[in-house]
Order: C-alpha cells, then sequence, then structure tokens
C-alpha cells in the first residue's frame, strides 16, 4: 500500500466511504445472492440496477414503517410501491463501488443494490424507477484524492457510461413519459452534467422534467437568481407543487467548517460536475419540508436494523427533526437539520460522521426521505395538470 492510500485511510474521508459500504451491505442485510441477474462488465449494452418488471429489483420492496414517537409509542405507516404510474424517476447512485479500479465495472454488487434499496426504493409509491449501473469514480479512486479533485479521465468514464445507460433508456423505455431525476453525492454530480449537457439542450426533453433531486453535489445559481450557474433553464424550486425545477442541498447540523466538501463553491464535490467558480456563483438550497423557505418538520426515513426493534422494513422519528436553508460567506449554503430538544427524548439519531467536514452528508436523502417522495407526488400533479 503506497504512502497516498495509506493516508487516505487515515483520513475521514475513507472512515466516511467505508461506512457506507458498511451501512449499505452488512446493515441493510443485501447478499448477492438477492441480486438481480447482470451482463458482464465486458458485453455491450446497459446493465440495470433497477428495471421496472424484473425480479428481485431493489427499487421495488416492502414499503411499511413504524413510526417512533419521543414517548417510545409504535404506529404502523403502511406504504406500497404504485401498481402504475405515468412518470418514471431515473435514479443515480452515489460513490459506492469498493473496486479497485479507477472507475467501477458494470457488475452489480450489493453495494449497488443497498444503495438502491436505501436511497430509491421510496419513490416507487410515486413513479416507476429506473437506475442503470454507470461506471462510477471508485472509493479507490478517491482515496488518492480527498479533496475530490479526481482526474479527468476517471470523471469523464463515468459521465459516459452514465450518458450511454440515459440514452438507452431514452431509446427503448421512456416512450415519451415524464421523467424525475434523482441522485445523490458522485450520482448528483453525475445528473448535473447530464441535465446542463443533454437535457436543458432539448426542449420537447426539458419539458418533460417533473422534478430534479439533486442532493449533496452542490447545484450552483447567480446570486439572487433561480438559474445562471449550474443551469440555464432548469430553475431550483421556490414553492411546493413547482414542476420543471430542481431540489438541491447539502444537510449540516450547523455552519459548515471551511475545510467542507459540501455547500461551498467551486471546490469539494462541485468539481465533480466541472463546477470550478468559487466567485460569481451561489450554492442553491432548497428545503424539501419548506420549498418556500422558513423552518419545517423532516419525515425521516431509515431501513430498519436489529437495532430498532421493529417489525417493519423502515422505521420513522415523528418530529425528531426540522431544517431550514442558511447562507454564509462566499456564496456557501446548507440544509440546517436541527434535533428535538426535548431531553426524554431517547430515539436513535443519524450521525454527523465521520466530523463536521461531512455533516449529515451520509444521509441527505433519509432525513427528508418522506418529504421528498411528497415534493414529487405534487410536482407530478402541477406537471399533469399542465400538459392535459
Amino acid at each position: 500500500m503506497n504512502r497516498s492510500v495509506r493516508g487516505w485511510y487515515r483520513s475521514g474521508l475513507a472512515r466516511a466511504l467505508t461506512l457506507v459500504g458498511a451501512l449499505l451491505v452488512t446493515a441493510i442485510g443485501v447478499t448477492a445472492a438477492a441480486a438481480p441477474r447482470a451482463q458482464g462488465s465486458d458485453e455491450p449494452g446497459t446493465v440495470w440496477l433497477c428495471h421496472p418488471g424484473q425480479p428481485h429489483d431493489p427499487c421495488v420492496m416492502g414499503l411499511d414503517a413504524t413510526a417512533v414517537a419521543a414517548n417510545g409509542a409504535k404506529t404502523l405507516v403502511a406504504a406500497k410501491p404504485a401498481a402504475a404510474s405515468p412518470f418514471d424517476c431515473f435514479y443515480v447512485y452515489p460513490t459506492v463501488s469498493g473496486e479497485p479500479s479507477m472507475n467501477a465495472d458494470l457488475r452489480i454488487q450489493p453495494a449497488e443494490i443497498g444503495a438502491a434499496r436505501f436511497q430509491a426504493s421510496r419513490f416507487s409509491q410515486v413513479c416507476k424507477v429506473w437506475a442503470p449501473m454507470y461506471r462510477q469514480t471508485t472509493r479507490a479512486t478517491i482515496a488518492a484524492y480527498p479533496d475530490l479533485n479526481l482526474p479527468a479521465e476517471s470523471i469523464s468514464t463515468a459521465y459516459a457510461s452514465l450518458k450511454a445507460g440515459f440514452e438507452d433508456y431514452l431509446e427503448h423505455y421512456n416512450h415519451g413519459r415524464p421523467i424525475v431525476f434523482l441522485g445523490h453525492s458522485q450520482g448528483a454530480a453525475m445528473l448535473i452534467k447530464l441535465l446542463s449537457g443533454v437535457v436543458e439542450h432539448d426542449a420537447k426533453l426539458r419539458d418533460r422534467v417533473a422534478l430534479a433531486v439533486v442532493l449533496g453535489a452542490d447545484v450552483e445559481v447567480k446570486p439572487k437568481s433561480a438559474t445562471g450557474g449550474s443551469f440555464r433553464h432548469l430553475p431550483v424550486c421556490t414553492r411546493t407543487g413547482q414542476a420543471g425545477c430542481v431540489i438541491a442541498y447539502s444537510s449540516f447540523p450547523g455552519t459548515p467548517p471551511a475545510s467542507a466538501l459540501f455547500g461551498r463553491p467551486g471546490r469539494g464535490v462541485a468539481l465533480q460536475s466541472g463546477q470550478t467558480a468559487t466567485t460569481g456563483v451561489q450554492v442553491a438550497c432548497v428545503n424539501p419540508a419548506a420549498q418556500h423557505g422558513g423552518k419545517a418538520a423532516l419525515e425521516p426515513f431509515f431501513l430498519a436494523t436489529r437495532a430498532n426493534a421493529v417489525s417493519t422494513p423502515w422505521v420513522t422519528y415523528p418530529g425528531l427533526y426540522s431544517a431550514r436553508c442558511k447562507t454564509g460567506a462566499k456564496g456557501s449554503a446548507w440544509l440546517e437539520v436541527t434535533k428535538s430538544a426535548g431531553s426524554r427524548d431517547k430515539r436513535r439519531t443519524a450521525p454527523i460522521w465521520p466530523d463536521a467536514d461531512y455533516g449529515y452528508h451520509l444521509n441527505d436523502a433519509n432525513l427528508a426521505l418522506g418529504n421528498l417522495v411528497t415534493d414529487v407526488a405534487a410536482a407530478e400533479a402541477t406537471w399533469t395538470a399542465t400538459h392535459r
């Protein structure tokens, strides 16, 4: 093991990515035997992680949850995938690959299955979820570049692979249906490139965007504007039920440190989508619980483990978290998540892990998963009403 890799394994980033693997494999209980059948990485064509109708689709699973109140009382929150939906969701998963190469191959492995279950499966209530495998930059590559200023070859390989999957989806599976885009971290960075490089240049395709949920990747706008940074035409959302807009945020418990890799323009995760400007732009923050602004309660949903002592696949904690968007110096912005101050509230909380530089990044989606599903449903209703 060379010096740079040894150093990385001592860093917070290494610990964070190791936790991702642990969360998505062991804690979720994913096994290789549960994987859908996949093409080998050397075969042509798209390998589908999630494909409506395929056996063992990780984006379609049991969705019942147990709501645990502050006093410990438990109630059932029943939910199930929609029997039919006129909307598609196109999901791009975050950095999970533990392969030793610069970029992942296209084999479906437990980490990718876990990510789809953890982040995307609850959206099956409001859309048909599609997710291609893509040759993402691996954890091993990020090992050598903890500032996320990654080799151009690694980023271009990941994006070309995702773009090919999206083009296959459009040509063979979409059939003109409206689309909700979903992505987190590296997946969201790839979505920024896809939306700005492909979708925005096609007016008819752009009109089919019901909503884009782009988390933990620093969507940018011009100061005091809803567009002008990452996107020319797609605005950030400013009201609940708005269609054709973007929900974006990175979550922290307070002001991110100056060394944070999220929420600050032109550095860290922003570099993965080619956003290098550090002045003249503002990181976007849209509160998924109050798109018009202000503070509101979050609806967190997490896959249950034995420690939760519930019988449902999911657990949720009403009233445990609230959030509001905050802005800071030099174009920074973040979703500030506040925990309940009740001294008797003993419910399990999401970790700030491995340290303050990452805030709640590992749980950006799950801290507000209930809100996000509601946001998608509201945007779909608006899109339908305006496209009759």
